[in-house]
């Protein structure tokens, strides 16, 4: 109680402005060391958080799928998803291409006729042009072909789910909770 009398009798007040000056300058500094391991944190979860962005894609991707038929999913899906900046007529081509090569060539279930008829129609056309060349086929071309594209896009989630599971296994390996890291990361990112 007398330092204090004594450091208040002798003060002119400057002692207390340096006080507050020390202090503000050292929780600058420990806010900026914290900001630092924040945004560290934050990196760590980068990777996490794109696949999160493209498993909501695909689950997205995958409701549209089963919704529509195929003749109008190209459409649905580019007026459903008007943020994605992808040309999904050509994508599903592609892919049923690739679906019908590995039938013709590995499985040896369909005749190589159908796979030239793919690679040259428009993919809403397809399975009209299939039904019309192949009208002895036993079975139904359309529920073949959305079954090949809802098992494609099962797998495409799986495996982003799984991205995302072995990111948060290598934070808890670092002895790191991944929900706080994600928190870190949208707490940054909000900024």
């Amino acid at each position: 109680m007398d330092n204090l009398k004594a450091f208040l009798e002798n003060d002119d007040g400057d002692g207390l402005i340096q006080e507050k000056k020390s202090e503000t300058a050292s929780s600058k500094k420990n806010l900026s060391n914290t900001m630092k391991k924040n945004m560290e944190l934050a990196k760590m979860w980068e990777d996490a958080a794109e696949y999160e962005e493209e498993l909501e894609t695909f689950e997205k991707e995958f409701a549209i799928i089963n919704a529509n038929s195929l003749k109008n999913l190209p459409a649905a899906l580019t007026q459903e998803l008007p943020d994605e900046e992808r040309n999904y007529a050509d994508e599903l081509k592609s892919i049923l291409t690739a679906i019908w090569t590995y039938k013709v060539e590995t499985e040896k279930t369909h005749p190589n006729e159908q796979l030239e008829l793919i690679k040259e129609v428009e993919f809403s056309e397809v399975i009209e042009k299939l039904t019309t060349m192949n009208p002895d086929y036993s079975g139904d071309f359309e529920k073949e072909v959305k079954l090949a594209l809802v098992k494609r896009w099962e797998m495409l989630i799986e495996i982003k789910k799984e991205h995302i599971k072995e990111e948060e296994d290598e934070l808890y390996i670092a002895g790191l909770k991944p929900s706080f890291v994600k928190r870190m990361y949208k707490q940054l990112l909000a900024k």
